[in-house]
């Protein structure tokens, strides 16, 4: 399955935000580990927003990330956040599952 892992990624310092992605990195890792292939849209979605100084950084990470989880099979969510929930929102729509621990996510041999 693509499964995306999604969590808390704002925060009001830059070493809050870089520890909320570590923690989406490690999950991610964990779902690789498991045998999917994890994907994480503010990852996909930084370096874009990084180039487009002239557009709303928010915005651009928004749209990219919400339109790569439009083409997962699953989501991982590790933590609440406005942004995590219209993942989560996006993925319950589509009657996809919706895990809550790694542990629920099924070992693929």
């Amino acid at each position: 399955m693509l499964i995306v892992v999604a969590g808390p990624y704002s925060a009001a310092t830059e070493e809050a935000r870089a520890s909320n992605l570590k923690e989406m990195n490690k999950a991610a890792a964990e779902v690789y580990r498991k045998g999917h292939i994890p994907v994480i849209g503010v990852n996909a979605a930084l370096y874009v927003a990084d180039e487009l100084k002239d557009k709303v950084r928010n915005k651009v990470i928004a749209d990219i990330s919400y339109s790569i989880v439009e083409r997962c099979d699953a989501i991982l969510l590790i933590g609440h956040s406005p942004g995590a929930d219209i993942e989560l929102e996006i993925i319950k729509a589509k009657g996809l599952p919706v895990y809550y621990s790694i542990n629920d996510i099924p070992q693929i041999s």
